[in-house]
């Protein structure tokens, strides 16, 4: 009777989740040229390409220069394959290599490995974005019309990627199909999604089309928090993100509590 205290103290001394996190955090900030500093490149590159060609050919929301108008787009781009790349590289790595299995042995719920794995990849992403976004002001002056739609597009939006990556990483079992999920999922979502332009530039099919991409609603809220004008209603692109967020929690929960390809 008198060792039931000390054993309940034992048990209830901490949780796993800080420790899992700071180790999540940890390997992406140990290679930060590579993880943040690579993506800012690219973006930058794209910047440097696309308005130089650009600018001045291409209207957008009649009143938005080209080249401010496609900052917003590289940079959520960019938070979202950042976010995406975290877990998923994390636990194909872990998996290939074998030492999953210390996630696995410490008394971790499947909601503490959910919570460490998708709030580093969103403190990736917002890393990411928050470096293109001072960079591009060397080019070009880009204040901020609204802060909290800003910040909340861009919290949900990493948010979605980062749980589709966890999804990625419990169902892929070598890296060629993990690749084969990012090149013909990922890619095309995000590359088709208005990030380069607006899509009543498109023909009404397409349109229409775009409007089925739950990534287009991502970039076309992230952009209303900069101009306060965007493709369609910023509380319609609010309403879709946070489904699609909370559809996806639910999922990948249900995934990490059934032991979805871990336990055997």
């Amino acid at each position: 009777m008198s060792s039931s205290p000390l054993i309940k103290a034992r048990t209830d001394m901490g949780s796993g989740f800080p420790t899992l996190l700071r180790k999540e955090l940890s390997r992406f900030w140990k290679v930060s040229f590579q993880t943040i500093a690579a993506p800012v490149l690219t973006a930058l590159l794209y910047l440097l390409i696309f308005a130089h060609v650009l600018e001045g050919r291409v209207q957008v929301y009649n009143t938005v220069p080209y080249t401010s108008f496609l900052i917003p787009g590289l940079m959520m781009m960019s938070m979202l394959q950042n976010s995406f790349a975290n877990p998923s590289s994390s636990l194909i790595q872990s998996r290939i290599t074998g030492n999953l299995v210390f996630i696995l042995l410490p008394p971790l719920s499947h909601r503490e490995i959910f919570s460490a794995y998708i709030l580093a990849a969103i403190v990736r992403g917002l890393c990411v974005g928050a470096c293109v976004w001072l960079v591009a002001l060397f080019f070009v002056v880009l204040p901020v019309t609204n802060l909290l739609w800003v910040l909340v597009f861009a919290v949900l939006s990493c948010g979605i990627m980062s749980i589709l990556g966890l999804i990625a990483g419990l169902w892929s079992e070598k890296f060629d199909q993990l690749a084969a999920f990012q090149n013909f999922l990922i890619m095309p979502a995000t590359f088709l999604s208005g990030v380069f332009y607006s899509i009543h530039s498109l023909p009404p099919f397409w349109q229409a089309v775009s409007r089925w991409n739950p990534i287009f609603y991502t970039i076309d809220g992230f952009r209303y928090g900069f101009f306060a004008v965007s493709d369609v209603s910023p509380w319609h692109s609010l309403a879709v993100v946070a489904s699609v967020f909370i559809v996806l929690c639910l999922f990948a929960l249900r995934l990490l509590a059934s032991g979805y390809k871990l336990r055997n």
